[in-house]
């Protein structure tokens, strides 16, 4: 499927095995939900496109890249994926916040949308 990114690390699947289990403590299911956050993070922003900047550093001034483009927005479905976004967040604080509310209509499992706050509305310093 285009679009969609498969990570089958071993760390997220142990992390997907513990937050699955019915002994994980909520306190612990938090925090399984934002390590994975982090590592799919990691994953996904893979690709993002570079550019070579000029810095200074202690020794000499140098170019070295940074990431280019657009500002990113993380679009989580309210509520557990509120958590999840806190781990991608830590890795990109920049990160612009937009949220989806959505759930399964019960006979036909058909996903529906209650909220929808596509704007970008906050980032981790406002």
């Amino acid at each position: 499927m285009e679009g969609v990114t498969i990570v089958s690390h071993p760390l997220v699947q142990h992390k997907l095995t513990l937050l699955r289990s019915k002994d994980t403590s909520t306190k612990s299911f938090r925090e399984l939900l934002k390590e994975i956050g982090m590592l799919l993070c990691y994953e996904v922003t893979r690709d993002l496109p570079l550019a070579d900047v000029e810095i200074e550093t202690p020794l000499a001034k140098m170019k070295s890249p940074e990431i280019s483009g657009k500002k990113l927005v993380f679009a989580p479905v309210l509520r557990a994926g509120v958590t999840f976004a806190e781990g991608m967040l830590d890795l990109v604080p920049t990160a612009r916040v937009a949220h989806i509310g959505l759930y399964r209509e019960p006979e036909t499992f058909v996903a529906v949308e209650y909220f929808s706050r596509r704007r970008a509305i906050c980032t981790r310093d406002s």
